[in-house]
């Protein structure tokens, strides 16, 4: 047992002052992450049965010119409607065991080996938080939080108690296209033409390390342009369009994603993100453990927006 009496303030104090940190490299470490959260705030809500994100999928028939005295139209609208997302909890452990606590008793060391265990615990997070969001939410006996790979990849699967199969509902549905060969720069055209409307267009291509390559040694070397602000952020890419083109290793063999994340929205519960409980000691146990929280899920509001490509080389 150590002798230091304010062991216990040290180590929640410190996890506390040291989590924010972590939350900005957990959300800076990928570039779904850096891509979801730069420019952009994680939306935070302070509770509620249910995560509620609305969706525009029809336009407002009453617009029209008019001449006069003419009547204006006052018909009541539909084409607004709202996804409905279950909360989603997600959780860290920090471990001090006895044995540790007492070969560092004092304070400096008490802090070096809490950053060592934070280091550890990010590094974690970091992977497989971005596995999760890669993923489709069935893993872990279907407690995972969302991800591309059912908000994209599974084009006619209900999302957000919405299901694109039904009658008027073919809205909710992303894009998608089997290559089954070579990737060509005409069917990344294709498809990020078909999620464009206007300049409401994708704003990150993701694809797997083969597929980058193949559409780097598909460029004229004069034509490799970068986005500096993914570059700046540590993340190699080359441009298509007016998209930044990279890749991610969680990303499934043969496919690359164009995502536009005006419409994928990390959501965070206001009181429960990266929040760390107090250390305690279990009266079985030689240790000591404090939890980092969050609640939340990956949220979709426009699955038109989203699509992407699968079996290309």
């Amino acid at each position: 047992m150590a002798g230091n009496d304010s062991f216990d303030q040290i180590l929640s104090t410190t996890l506390k002052n040291y989590v924010p940190k972590l939350a900005d490299n957990v959300f800076t470490a990928r570039p779904l992450f850096y891509a979801l959260t730069n420019g952009q705030t994680i939306r935070r809500i302070s509770g509620g049965a249910k995560i509620v994100v609305p969706i525009i999928y029809g336009t407002n028939s009453t617009a029209s010119s008019y001449s006069g005295d003419d009547t204006i139209t006052t018909t009541a609208q539909t084409g607004i409607s709202a996804a409905e997302y279950d909360w989603k909890q997600y959780a860290a452990t920090v471990t001090i065991t006895g044995i540790e606590e007492a070969k560092n008793n004092g304070e400096a060391e008490i802090i070096d080996l809490l950053e060592g265990k934070v280091m550890q615990t990010e590094e974690t997070i970091i992977q497989n938080m971005n596995t999760m969001f890669w993923g489709d939410g069935t893993g872990n006996s279907n407690k995972d939080w969302l991800g591309l790979d059912l908000i994209v990849t599974k084009p006619n699967t209900a999302l957000g108690g919405i299901d694109p199969t039904d009658t008027g509902n073919g809205w909710w549905a992303s894009d998608e296209t089997n290559m089954s060969g070579a990737l060509t720069v005409k069917q990344m055209g294709v498809t990020y033409n078909t999620v464009s409307v206007g300049n409401d267009q994708p704003t990150i291509v993701i694809g797997t390390q083969a597929l980058y390559e193949s559409y780097e040694a598909l460029l004229e070397p004069n034509l490799r342009y970068t986005d500096t602000a993914l570059a700046d952020g540590g993340f190699q890419n080359l441009m298509f369009k007016g998209a930044p083109v990279t890749f991610d290793g969680d990303v499934t063999s043969g496919e690359i994603f164009f995502l536009n994340t005006k419409y994928l929205r990390l959501v965070a519960h206001s009181e429960t993100w990266f929040q760390t409980t107090p250390f305690v000691r279990p009266t079985n146990q030689d240790a000591r453990y404090a939890q980092i929280l969050c609640y939340g899920e990956f949220t979709c509001s426009n699955r038109a927006r989203q699509g992407y490509i699968f079996g290309a080389t």
